[in-house]
């Protein structure tokens, strides 16, 4: 799933990639960012963490050309007079601005490194408000977004996470140069997919996806207990046996009548007895339902 990813975020997604503290996701982001620019599509960083150096490295060749930095790196919240952009810009007015400022007349892909710092400084409402607004009104094609997840509450990550088309959560592989992704992608009809894969990146800023985590010994386990006998180590037995089962067929009931004893009750033989009754004038007889009044 990761490279179907790689190969290309649906008009209107939002991708959000979460990190933390013991795996960076700013490499995959590169990837992303580098995939966006082999794909001839025209991307606009947000870059409030790392210069424009440090992103720049590892990208070759003209694609650079399409590739547009917003600095928010030297002057993040406006202390100077003339900041270039900052967390208080992140709205949807100026960011269609400085989008438009542009000569390429493609909606862009927008990528944001990162969220944190945006988080950190606006309400989540309003950053979730901006970026809904950004994903249904065409002023870009896609989002790409880093997350610190654990810089933040967990309510703030799932209203940021509810949000996204594809959450990617990163995480140190086995060995130094792997790392796993925690994959789910939501589909416009809503089915919800999700894996999870093995993958290193290299030099060139392209990912290998090696291997997905092995799951064998679970799946194993899981199969041996589904056919574990759960009435296996009772007290008691659940189960009878055949001489048991048919001890218990031929038992009569004290409340089933047999066809022998339902004749000799409903046809009554010579000599059997009857009660006849004849009312006197003084009974009070009343030819009337006494339970007429109940609701029955």
């Amino acid at each position: 799933m990761l490279t179907e990813l790689l190969q290309g975020t649906d008009a209107g997604g939002f991708l959000l990639i979460q990190d933390s503290a013991g795996y960076c996701g700013r490499h995959l982001l590169k990837s992303f960012i580098s995939a966006a620019l082999n794909r001839e599509e025209v991307v606009h960083v947000l870059h409030f963490e790392v210069s424009e150096e440090e992103l720049t490295d590892g990208f070759k060749g003209s694609h650079i050309q399409r590739l547009h930095f917003h600095n928010a790196y030297t002057d993040p919240l406006g202390w100077t007079d003339h900041p270039a952009f900052t967390a208080h810009h992140f709205n949807l007015e100026e960011l269609a601005h400085r989008m438009k400022q542009t000569s390429h007349s493609k909606p862009v892909t927008l990528v944001i490194d990162s969220l944190s710092w945006v988080l950190r400084h606006q309400s989540p409402p309003a950053v979730c408000n901006t970026l809904q607004q950004l994903r249904k009104g065409g002023a870009v094609r896609a989002i790409i977004g880093l997350l610190h997840a654990d810089m933040h509450q967990r309510g703030t990550v799932g209203s940021v996470c509810h949000l996204a088309t594809s959450v990617i959560t990163v995480a140190p592989g086995m060995k130094g140069d792997e790392a796993v992704a925690k994959l789910t992608k939501r589909s416009k009809s809503g089915k919800v997919m999700q894996d999870e894969e093995v993958f290193s990146i290299k030099e060139d800023l392209t990912v290998i996806v090696q291997s997905r985590p092995s799951h064998v010994g679970g799946r194993q386990n899981d199969a041996e207990e589904q056919e574990t006998d759960p009435t296996a180590n009772l007290t008691f037995n659940l189960r009878l046996s055949d001489t048991e089962r048919e001890a218990k067929e031929k038992l009569a009931l004290p409340f089933v009548f047999s066809r022998e004893k339902k004749t000799a009750l409903l046809h009554s033989g010579p000599g059997s007895g009857r009660i006849l009754y004849e009312p006197d004038a003084s009974d009070d007889y009343d030819q009337e339902d006494p339970d007429d009044d109940l609701d029955v």
